[in-house]
């Protein structure tokens, strides 16, 4: 039937009907899809440092960097300030930021990079490109080239710049679930690293070299014509990616860009994907009613009303995990912070550095809690197991056992793990603190 003369049997009311639901249905289709989704994405801060003076073919793409990401912002649900002021890291300026992106550089001073450290331990995320983990002497700065980055030194590069056939390893990371098997790469030089990364139980590679690339590069003495050649990566005892590109071809005599490090569209999806998991938008952003990452919480203990707390609010290591009555202070609030296979550090706000430990790897019933540098330890990692009611309980990695509190309201008894039994001792509500 003509939907014109059903309109004219039904009468004026139904025709009214009809044009509201048509003018609705065109409102809808008038508002881009993408522009919808951009509006319910979570928003993250996104900090770019960069140098931008050594090597064209680094200065290329940092311009790049600083044109397309702020392109991707809006309608991927974050926002985007490049900066070359590394002091950033040592003055606090990043912690206003959920993710930082070394472009081209690593912090060179001491107080840069305890700043950053001190940023990446206490829950921050970060994703490096291509010279960002380049140094000839790792030992300067052992954590970041060791064992936040686990590479160690340079040890060889192809050249010149060229694609790479990349197979992706792990299509179960967030940043990687929407990749292919294999795909072509942009241009880029590429590293590799004295270190095996395949020896590091804390490194997760994503994806390397794919033997069909071989031979790799154009010189016949800087050319890779095998062996294993990891390209992504990422640090499970952090929320942390590594790309080893950003390098783009480049005529030097002209200071003319030759190529793209933008220019393919599967590895721009694990750029977007992966800084959506850095910053906790994307599939990663818990529902509601779970534990966020980036909420801080008070345990309020189900049995005795006490809540989880510091003794005397010291973050120093050492200072135990007690029981005291809620008060709503720092030593009472705690941020829930992913490792990996569901697991958590428990940090402090005082110092978030600092986590819930127990004392010296114990897995007895009944050993002691307290505060303690976090150094990716199974003893400071916490399963949150959500219950019927709500409430929550916490297992320990190392051991299995629960987080329990006593069975009085006494102030200062210290908290210990002791074997899971179902009891309201170990059971605890989470109230977000502003």
């Amino acid at each position: 039937m003509d939907i014109r003369t059903d309109i004219r049997k039904s009468g004026p009311a139904r025709a009214t009907l009809w044009v509201l639901v048509l003018l609705a249905t065109l409102l809808g289709l008038a508002t881009p899809p993408d522009a919808r989704a951009a509006t319910t994405a979570t928003p993250f801060k996104v900090l770019a440092l960069y140098n931008g003076t050594w090597d064209a073919a680094h200065i290329s793409f940092v311009h790049e960097a600083n044109e397309w990401f702020p392109q991707q912002a809006a309608q991927n649900g974050f926002t985007y300030t490049a900066s070359n002021n590394w002091d950033l890291l040592s003055n606090g300026g990043v912690n206003a930021y959920q993710v930082v992106l070394f472009l081209d550089d690593l912090p060179q001073t001491a107080a840069q990079r305890s700043g950053f450290e001190q940023y990446m331990r206490g829950g921050g995320a970060w994703m490096g490109f291509h010279v960002s983990a380049f140094t000839t002497d790792a030992q300067s700065w052992p954590w970041y080239h060791n064992q936040f980055l686990g590479s160690g030194n340079f040890k060889s590069n192809t050249w010149g710049p060229t694609t790479a056939v990349l197979k992706v390893e792990d299509r179960t990371h967030p940043s990687t679930t929407g990749l292919p098997t294999t795909f072509t790469s942009s241009v880029s030089e590429w590293y590799s690293w004295s270190n095996d990364l395949r020896q590091n139980p804390d490194i997760k590679i994503l994806a390397s070299i794919d033997p069909s690339s071989f031979p790799l590069g154009t010189d016949p003495n800087q050319t890779w014509y095998s062996g294993y050649y990891p390209i992504l990566w990422t640090n499970t005892k952090y929320r942390m990616l590594y790309a080893n590109f950003g390098h783009n071809a480049m005529d030097y005599a002209s200071d003319t860009t030759l190529s793209s490090t933008f220019a393919s569209e599967t590895q721009n999806r694990f750029l977007l994907d992966g800084l959506k998991w850095l910053g906790g938008a994307g599939g990663t952003v818990p529902p509601a009613d779970q534990i966020s990452e980036t909420a801080w919480y008070s345990l309020r203990n189900t049995a005795n009303g006490t809540c989880v707390d510091a003794r005397s609010a010291a973050t120093a290591n050492g200072t135990a995990i007690q029981q005291y009555a809620c008060n709503g202070t720092l030593a009472q609030q705690f941020q829930f912070r992913s490792t990996d296979s569901g697991y958590t550090r428990i940090t402090i706000r005082g110092n978030p550095q600092q986590v819930i430990d127990v004392t010296d790897r114990s897995t007895a019933g009944n050993a002691l809690l307290q505060l303690w540098s976090y150094g990716g330890g199974q003893n400071q990692q916490w399963q949150p197991v959500k219950e019927s009611s709500g409430r929550y309980h916490f297992t320990a990695r190392h051991s299995g056992q629960c987080l329990s509190s006593a069975s009085s309201s006494t102030n200062g008894v210290q908290l210990t793990q002791r074997p899971c039994d179902g009891s309201s001792a170990q059971s605890f509500t989470l109230t977000a603190q502003p």
